[in-house]
């Protein structure tokens, strides 16, 4: 199977709007281009919509993506495997850090265990964990087929139920592994660029995480043009349905606010399987991951905060949410500069207040 047998054609936001966004910002009360980033997010959202003002963003939606990795077993991560499931089961339970900001963004979180290593089956599973990417395939044909369904599945569920804003997160140990050797892949950076601690690693745990690395971009080295493929081989079931999600969320013409580098990977894949996915991202924020910044450069994003977030879950994205729905208030509710009487030198752009009593022009 073909990208182009599973996601349609991606149409990109409203460039016309765009523009007209950008001027409407000029007609609000401060400086032309004073909020910075914040003028070019409530322009990006708008073309989104393709209405000026954007529409709040009232209906924020987090999807997190859990799954476990055989290529754990190699040592690549400071926890065991088994940690997964129990962060996963703390995320269903509303007790993550991702709940914590989510509540106070206002948004949803919806958890979905599409290879987590236990016992378990429903119309969201794929395998219990995956191959080790550095010596095996991380799944069949049928496996990865079914993941990027089911990533398909929930961002049209989540649309179809009002979403306006979707917010992909992930939970695997040693899922930044995995994300690495896919960042690697996609841009040709050297293994030992792309890696970095993910869970706190020592040295010797780099060292074996660099060899799996190395080893898995190996095997997909003739790959570049067929992204299902590499998916098959050296991604995971929650990364290709992560994928898959976040393809559809832009042929849906859905934003997609954008995580860490588990995010990021798998945005890069959805790029390939969705050519023109990208256009519909925003980044949230820049991870400690070397890869990540990679990634970003590669999609041609800008993060909105670099706080040093490194825990995955969709948390440094959700942190970044209330600044993206800001800029989006900031159309709706502040004043004009003809509401504020006041006129600006289009030499300076500089404020020029009306004498006392004159009528704004």
């Amino acid at each position: 199977m073909v990208p182009a047998e599973l996601f349609a054609r991606v149409d990109f936001p409203d460039h016309k709007v765009l523009a007209k966004a950008k001027e409407f910002h000029s007609s609000l009360a401060k400086p032309s281009g004073s909020l910075g980033s914040l003028e070019d997010i409530g322009a990006f959202v708008a073309a989104c919509q393709g209405t000026i003002p954007p529409r709040p963003l009232n209906n924020p939606k987090v999807v997190v993506f859990a799954g476990d990795h055989g290529v754990s077993s190699k040592g690549v991560s400071a926890f065991p495997s088994g940690v997964s499931v129990k962060v996963a089961n703390t995320i269903a339970q509303g007790g993550a850090a991702v709940n914590v900001f989510a509540r106070a963004a206002n948004a949803s979180v919806r958890l979905v265990d599409t290879s987590l290593d236990h016992e378990a089956w429903g119309d969201e599973r794929v395998s219990r964990s995956c191959g080790s990417i550095d010596v095996e395939d991380a799944m069949t044909e049928d496996q990865v087929i079914r993941a990027l369904e089911i990533g398909k599945r929930i961002a049209d569920a989540e649309v179809d139920s009002g979403a306006d804003i979707l917010i992909p997160g992930d939970v695997g140990v040693g899922n930044t592994t995995t994300a690495a050797a896919l960042v690697g892949s996609f841009t040709l950076a050297e293994p030992a660029v792309v890696i970095g601690r993910g869970s706190g690693i020592d040295d010797e745990a780099w060292k074996v995480k660099v060899s799996a690395i190395r080893d898995a971009m190996f095997r997909v080295r003739e790959l570049r043009q067929d992204p299902i493929e590499i998916a098959r081989k050296i991604s995971s079931p929650d990364i290709a349905a992560m994928a898959g999600f976040i393809a559809q969320a832009a042929v849906r013409r859905t934003p997609v606010l954008l995580d860490g580098v588990v995010v990021a990977a798998a945005a890069l894949l959805a790029n390939k399987l969705a050519p023109g996915a990208r256009r519909w991202f925003i980044a949230g924020h820049r991870s400690t991951e070397p890869a990540h910044a990679i990634a970003l450069d590669a999609l041609a994003l800008k993060p909105i905060l670099d706080f040093g977030i490194s825990l995955g879950q969709g948390t440094g994205a959700v942190a970044a949410l209330p600044t993206v729905k800001a800029a989006v208030e900031l159309m709706n509710d502040m004043s004009t500069l003809v509401d504020a009487g006041i006129e600006v030198s289009q030499a300076s752009a500089e404020y020029i207040p009306d004498s006392p009593g004159s009528p704004a022009e």
